[in-house]
């Protein structure tokens, strides 16, 4: 049997990335630890990427290496989410500005937002310099955005 890598799927222009809670997520009470929230959330972002054909390691491969860093987050906790829980991270792409990336996301379970994110990433050169994204991630993303570039 051959394993398959799953980086989620897409609902419109929303990427959906199924997580699993387990108990390494979780505080002495069995309840999802605040920091592991921002951890799915990347997962989310990264999943997404992936799933339409961008890797961050192709991105530091490329002639003008790019990365990202995350320049503002603005988390909201809505519930609790436990031990066991199957989650899915939200990730919708809003719009891109220069060298950002305007990112909303939420965790849910069973259609009940857990928590949400406002995320604005950022495109750098290996120095930690702004920059524009390529012309290639710019038009792999463009179709999924929902606020224009």
């Amino acid at each position: 049997m051959t394993d398959t890598p799953t980086f989620g799927r897409f609902d419109g222009r929303d990427h959906l990335l199924p997580v699993r809670v387990y108990y390494e997520d979780t505080d002495f009470t069995g309840v999802v630890y605040h920091a592991n929230y921002v951890r799915y959330f990347e997962r989310g972002r990264s999943d997404f990427l992936r799933a339409i054909g961008i890797g961050h390691a192709q991105l530091l491969d490329d002639d003008a290496p790019l990365a990202f860093v995350v320049a503002e987050m603005k988390l909201t906790f809505v519930r609790p989410a436990r031990i066991d829980d199957a989650l899915l991270v939200r990730t919708r792409y809003g719009a891109i500005r220069g060298p950002r990336l305007m990112i909303s996301q939420t965790i849910e379970r069973d259609g009940e937002v857990m928590c949400r994110a406002d995320v604005t990433a950022v495109c750098i050169h290996l120095d930690g310099r702004p920059r524009r994204p390529t012309r290639a991630l710019v038009e792999a993303v463009t179709p999924w955005l929902t606020g224009g570039t």
